[in-house]
């Protein structure tokens, strides 16, 4: 399995030691995320779990994501996808669903539903679980399947 960051100044292959996370997750409110480089989207990602990484995309390679995006006020959205042989799960973090059809917009724009973002103490868990587990589902917090999402939950930009 291939395993590459991209999340503030920590990028490149393999996942980040939790210590140099953490603090994005459990800091001061004020100092939670890094919005530097004008930002707001990181992630995590695995290509070829379940030993597929012999094998081409579309061919039965398995790649996961864990994508998340950060607002001060609201916490983190996250966004986790299992693509390829056979899989095509994607899940997003379930906060208030009170408050779906309200949107906030990212740094670049994007159109994010309010209420699929958690607390940052939240997020920490499923994002510090989801590397103990090598890439698998974060139990510790509660998902919707995207498929059961209202239609234009995540509108076009």
């Amino acid at each position: 399995m291939k395993k590459e960051t991209y999340f503030d100044r920590l990028r490149g292959r393999g996942w980040p030691q939790l210590s140099q996370l953490e603090p994005f997750f459990l800091s001061p409110p004020e100092k939670c995320w890094s919005y530097l480089g004008g930002n707001d989207n990181w992630g995590l990602s695995a290509k070829g779990v379940h030993d597929t990484e012999h094998l081409p995309f579309g061919r039965g390679r398995i790649d996961i994501e864990l994508e998340m995006w950060g607002n001060p006020q609201l916490g983190v959205l996250i966004i986790y996808s299992k693509m390829g042989g056979g899989y095509k799960d994607v899940f997003t973090s379930k906060g208030d669903l009170n408050r779906l059809g309200e949107l906030v917009r990212g740094l670049q724009d994007t159109p994010l539903p309010v209420g699929l973002f958690i607390p940052f103490d939240e997020a920490w868990k499923a994002v510090k679980e989801f590397i103990e587990t090598n890439g698998e589902l974060p139990k510790g917090i509660a998902w919707v399947a995207n498929r059961d999402l209202p239609p234009n939950t995540f509108p076009d930009p």
